[in-house]
C-alpha cells in the first residue's frame, strides 16, 4: 500500500459492488427458487472481510466484493497528512551535492596519492548515484519507514551488481587481488574450518569438559542462524516454504561436503542445532510476528495531529512497522504456473544460500569479515521487497506485465554470484558427487516430476472427465423432468395447445 492511497473509515476503497451472475440456462429455470412474497429481498453473504452492509439481491445476484482489493490485504485508515518528512526534497539534495563538489574542487587540495584518489573517486561516484536514486528512482511496494530508504537499497543493488560484473570480467588472480583494494588483509588463501570430526555429544575422554564438542559449535553463527531465519520467515510469510528450504539446505550441505569442508558437520549439528533449534525457533518467532502484523489495526495519523506525548512516541515507534499488510497465500498446488513459480523461488533461495559459502571460498574472504556481514544485511533489506514484488506478479488479479525492479535485480545478482563461483573455481564445482548422493537426488527429482505430472495433468484430466460426465447426467435428468409432468403429458404439448387457443381468441 503506497503513501497517499487513503481509505476512509468503515470500508475498503470504493463502494461495495454487486456482481451479477450469468443468467441461468432455460433448462434450469424450473429449478430456481421462487422469490419471497411482498417484494422481500433474498439474503446476501458478506464481502471478503464481512464489513459490507446488507444489499438487496435479485435471484441472479452472486456476491458482494470490495473493489480491486484482495481479501488478504489489511484495512488501512490514513488521515492523509503530508508533512516535511514525506516530501522528496530533490532541490535540497541537489543544492547540497553541488556545494560539496564545489568545496572539493575549489577549496580542497588534491592529494598526490594515486591509490587514495582512485578510491575516493569511486566512492564519490557511488554516492552521487545513490543521491540520484534516493530522490528520483521509482517507489517500490514498501513505504515504511520511508520510501527513500527502499529506493536507497534499490540503488545499492545496482551498485553491487555492477561490482559483481566487474569481478566476473577479471582473471582469477586479478579478481582476488582486487579485493586487496577494498581491504589489504584480503587476497590470501584461508583454511576452511571443519565442523565435523569428533561428533560425540558426551566425550568421557576429555577430563576438562565432557561436553566440549557442543560448546565448540556454539559460536557467533548460532544467533546469526536464528536471526536469519526469523527475517526469512518475515519475507516468505509461509511456514511450509520456510521448513522446506531449511531442510533442503541441510541436505545440500550433506551432498556438497566433499567440495567445501565447511559443510562437514555432525548429525546433531545439522538436525538438532540448525533445523530444530536455530531455524525452527526462528521460523516459529517469525510466524508469531506475522500473526500479530496480520491482526494489527493500521490506522495512521499525522504526528502533529496526536495530542499526547505518549501517542506521539507510539506513532514514532510504529513508523518502523509496515504501512499495511498482505498475507501471502502461495497455493503452489492450485495451478502449474504457481507450482513452477514456487519451485523457482525455493531454488533461488537455496542458490543464494550456497553463494554465501562458495563466494567467500573462491574470493578468499574469512567468514567473520565485514564484507560477508554486509552482504547478508543487503539481502535482508532487498529480499523482503523482492518477495512482495514476486507475490504481486503472481497473485495480482490485474496481472502485472513485468517483474518488479527489485526482484529482477535480486535474480540477476544471484545468477552473477553463481557465475563468479563457476569461473573462479570450476575444479571444486565439478568434483563428482558420491554415488549414493547421486542416487538420492535422482530419486528425489523423479518423485517431484512424477507428482507434478500426476497433479497437473493426469489428476486434472480425470477431474475434467468426471465433471463432464456429471454435467451430462444432470442435463439428462433435467431434460426428463422438464419434458414430463405428473400425468405423463408433455409440457411442450400443453404449451403448444395454450398458444393455439390464445391465437383463436385473438
Amino acid at each position: 500500500m503506497r503513501r497517499g492511497e487513503r481509505r476512509g473509515h468503515g470500508g475498503a476503497s470504493g463502494k461495495a459492488a454487486l456482481e451479477e451472475g450469468q443468467p441461468p440456462p432455460p433448462s434450469s429455470l424450473l429449478l430456481l427458487p421462487q422469490p419471497p412474497p411482498n417484494g422481500a429481498s433474498l439474503p446476501v453473504g458478506e464481502g471478503p472481510r464481512g464489513d459490507s452492509p446488507p444489499v438487496a439481491a435479485a435471484p441472479d445476484a452472486a456476491f458482494v466484493t470490495h473493489g480491486d482489493r484482495r481479501s488478504t490485504e489489511s484495512e488501512v485508515y490514513d488521515d492523509g497528512t503530508n508533512t516535511f518528512f514525506w516530501r522528496a526534497h530533490t532541490l535540497t539534495v541537489l543544492f547540497i551535492l553541488t556545494c560539496t563538489l564545489g568545496y572539493v574542487t575549489l577549496l580542497e587540495e588534491t592529494p598526490q596519492d594515486t591509490t587514495y584518489n582512485t578510491k575516493r573517486g569511486i566512492v564519490a561516484s557511488i554516492l552521487v548515484f545513490l543521491c540520484f536514486g534516493v530522490t528520483q528512482a521509482k517507489d517500490g511496494p514498501f513505504s515504511r519507514p520511508h520510501p527513500a530508504y527502499w529506493r536507497f537499497w534499490l540503488c545499492v543493488s545496482v551498485v553491487y551488481e555492477l561490482f559483481l560484473i566487474f569481478i566476473l570480467f577479471q582473471t582469477v588472480h586479478d579478481g582476488r587481488q582486487f579485493m586487496k583494494f577494498i581491504d589489504p588483509n584480503l587476497g590470501v588463501p584461508l583454511p576452511e574450518r571443519d565442523y565435523g570430526g569428533n561428533c560425540l555429544i558426551y566425550d568421557p575422554n576429555n577430563g576438562t569438559d565432557a561436553f566440549h564438542n557442543i560448546w565448540d559449535k556454539l559460536d557467533g553463527f548460532v544467533p546469526a542462524h536464528f536471526l536469519g531465519w526469523y527475517l526469512k520467515t518475515l519475507m516468505i510469510r509461509d511456514w511450509w516454504m520456510c521448513m522446506i528450504i531449511s531442510v533442503m539446505f541441510e541436505f545440500l550441505e550433506y551432498s556438497l561436503e566433499h567440495q567445501l569442508p565447511n559443510f562437514s558437520e555432525c548429525w546433531w549439528d545439522h538436525w538438532i542445532m540448525d533445523v530444530i533449534l536455530c531455524n525452527g525457533l526462528g521460523i516459529y518467532c517469525g510466524m508469531k510476528t506475522l500473526g500479530w502484523l496480520s491482526l494489527k489495526t493500521y490506522k495512521w495519523q499525522g504526528l502533529w495531529n496526536i495530542p499526547t506525548y505518549k501517542g506521539k512516541m507510539k506513532r514514532i515507534a510504529f513508523q518502523f512497522t509496515p504501512y499495511s499488510w498482505v498475507k501471502f497465500e502461495w497455493k503452489p498446488a492450485s495451478s502449474l504456473r504457481r507450482w513452477l513459480a514456487v519451485c523457482g523461488i525455493i531454488f533461488i533461495f537455496l542458490l543464494a544460500e550456497l553463494n554465501t559459502f562458495y563466494l567467500k571460498f573462491v574470493l578468499w574472504m574469512p567468514p567473520e569479515h565485514y564484507l560477508v556481514l554486509l552482504r547478508l544485511v543487503f539481502y535482508v533489506n532487498v529480499g523482503g521487497v523482492a518477495m512482495r514484488e514476486i507475490y504481486d506478479f503472481m497473485d495480482d488479479p490485474k496481472f502485472h506485465k513485468k517483474l518488479g525492479q527489485q526482484a529482477w535485480l535480486v535474480a540477476a545478482i544471484t545468477a552473477t554470484e553463481f557465475l563468479i563461483v563457476v569461473k573462479y573455481d570450476p575444479y571444486t564445482l565439478t568434483l563428482s558427487l558420491p554415488f549414493y548422493i547421486t542416487q538420492c537426488w535422482i530419486l528425489g527429482i523423479m518423485l517431484v516430476l512424477a507428482w507434478t505430472v500426476w497433479r497437473f495433468f493426469i489428476h486434472d484430466i480425470t477431474l475434467r472427465y468426471k465433471e463432464i460426465r456429471r454435467q451430462k447426467q444432470e442435463h439428462k435428468f433435467g431434460k426428463d423432468k422438464y419434458l414430463s409432468n405428473g400425468d405423463g403429458q408433455s409440457v411442450l404439448v400443453n404449451e403448444y395447445l395454450k398458444n393455439k387457443l390464445r391465437e383463436k381468441k385473438l
